[in-house]
């Protein structure tokens, strides 16, 4: 009797993740791009000629951003593979191009399934992070 509760609670568990799924992916397709609006390309990163910047930004990476984005940042966290949109991968020419001020808006706005960090990191730590994001491109 109590296998038959406990597979029915799994069955329901697993239903309503699967929902939760399907309901997120019907928000975004595949292939949508993220645009951080106009006026974000505007923010001029006040850490550009702090050569230890992107360091405390890795500690920062490792801290909150690599189950999603990876180690090396591209893409392939652990919790990536559950993850609709998929996270982006930073070291490609698309998070590369964009400017600091729209990576900077990004991580400080998020999108689902990304949390905002504006309330969770202070403005020095997020153009620390955008440093850091910088420097994926060059491993």
């Amino acid at each position: 009797m109590k296998m038959k509760k406990k597979l029915k609670m799994v069955s329901i568990l697993l239903g309503t993740a699967l929902m939760i799924t399907l309901l997120s992916s019907s928000t975004f397709r595949q292939g949508d791009r993220w645009e951080a609006p106009p006026e974000a390309d505007k923010l001029v990163n006040p850490l550009t000629k702090d050569a230890k910047a992107w360091t405390k930004g890795q500690k920062i990476y490792y801290k909150m951003c690599w189950t999603c984005h990876g180690k090396q940042g591209k893409g392939d966290g652990p919790a990536s593979v559950a993850l609709i949109p998929k996270p982006a991968d930073h070291t490609s020419k698309i998070v590369q191009d964009q400017s600091d001020g729209a990576i900077y808006w990004k991580i400080t706005n998020g999108r689902a399934p990304m949390p905002t960090f504006g309330q969770l990191l202070s403005k020095t730590e997020r153009w620390q992070l955008t440093q850091y994001i910088r420097q994926l491109s060059e491993k």
